[in-house]
């Protein structure tokens, strides 16, 4: 079966970094399509970033310039380099995929960006 588990969560002052990994199992992942969500209390989960097999990658308006996605398909690895973090990018960040047209996800890692 599909799984995805993210590491690399934590606390981190605003202005700081964090490298957030997600590694998968149960699919073919040189071509699965990957990314990344995220969801803070009250708020609807919404999509950060996404990178196709291809390397191309999408971003959500809010953390571009600040936030990149790459894989690593010997380490079926994606991840999420985050950088200049703000308060309103606390988050539970989750990896996903698609599979046959349903969505896949890991149990998310939390991220706190103290003022």
């Amino acid at each position: 079966q599909v799984q995805l588990v993210e590491s690399g969560g934590g606390l981190v002052q605003a202005g700081g970094s964090l490298r957030l990994s997600c590694a998968a199992s149960g699919i073919i992942f040189s071509i699965s399509r990957m990314g990344w969500y995220r969801q803070a209390p009250g708020n609807q989960r919404e999509l950060v970033a996404t990178i196709s097999n291809d390397g191309s990658r999408t971003y959500a308006d809010l953390v571009k310039g600040r936030f990149t996605i790459s894989r690593d398909n010997a380490k079926n690895t994606v991840y999420l380099q985050m950088t200049s973090l703000k308060p309103e990018d606390t988050a539970v960040y989750y990896c996903t995929t698609n599979r046959r047209g349903a969505d896949y996800w890991g149990q998310g890692t939390q991220v706190t960006v103290s003022s």
